[in-house]
């Protein structure tokens, strides 16, 4: 499992990317994707929710279980990745690239996001 370096990470297991113009990507690593299972059903907060650091903002279901989905920041959403609601599966086969759940435009970052490495030895 390699987790790409220019990203962040929380312990719940969500990626952050770098903000472009205060926006930034979120996303769930290939090892919560691999944990829970095949996912079949993703609900993602909505374009205009304020989503809050550590706080639940969805939720991913899988063959296995169902498990919340915590937001990394805090924040305006201003886009859902409606592709990945249409199919689930790609949190599993691309969970970096078009599997990535919403952006949000930040307004506050917990200083807790892990680094690459620092999320590999949290995770294994």
């Amino acid at each position: 499992m390699s987790n790409p370096q220019q990203l962040r990470y929380s312990k719940e297991h969500e990626w952050l990317s770098n903000a472009e113009d205060g926006v930034s990507t979120v996303g769930i690593t290939e090892h919560a994707a691999n944990a829970l299972g095949d996912v079949v059903y993703v609900q993602l907060p909505g374009v205009g929710d304020t989503v809050t650091a550590g706080e639940t903002c969805g939720e991913l279901e899988s063959t296995k279980s169902v498990s919340d989905l915590y937001s990394p920041v805090t924040g305006e959403v201003v886009a859902a990745n409606q592709d990945v609601v249409d199919d689930p599966a790609l949190v599993n086969s691309a969970p970096f690239e078009g599997g990535w759940l919403f952006k949000v435009k930040v307004t506050d970052e917990p200083g807790d996001l892990l680094s690459a490495d620092e999320y590999t030895d949290f995770a294994s």
